[in-house]
């Protein structure tokens, strides 16, 4: 009920039209642990036709390595980027919420409220 009860308060919790029309021929999944530190392939990666990004994996300072190119961002709370040019308005936003904290997190952030 708690959920349904949030979801209701968000503008849209289904995937945006553009996102479930996508062809997603080649989809890549792009980490935190920043393995592609010094790999240079950022060209590479921004040729994928869906990039996910996981938790605050940074793309500023660092497109030359992991590319540019978010389409879905997906992260738990406390694994969300604090820099808000880490959320690209193109880009989808996916919060993974498993503990009640987590819920408490996404009605604050909906609700304007302080946690």
């Amino acid at each position: 009920d708690t959920l349904k009860d949030l979801l209701e308060l968000l503008p849209e919790h289904d995937l945006p039209e553009d996102l479930k029309s996508k062809q997603c021929k080649r989809c890549v999944v792009v980490g935190s642990g920043g393995i592609l530190h010094g790999s240079e392939l950022g060209h590479l990666l921004n040729q994928f036709d869906i990039v996910i990004r996981l938790n605050d994996a940074p793309v500023q300072g660092y497109t030359d390595h992991v590319g540019n190119k978010t389409t879905i961002r997906m992260t738990y709370p406390e694994g969300a980027p604090f820099s808000e040019h880490e959320y690209p308005p193109a880009s989808l936003f996916v919060a993974v919420l498993f503990k009640r904290v987590d819920f408490n997190w996404l009605q604050a952030i909906v609700k304007n409220e302080t946690l």
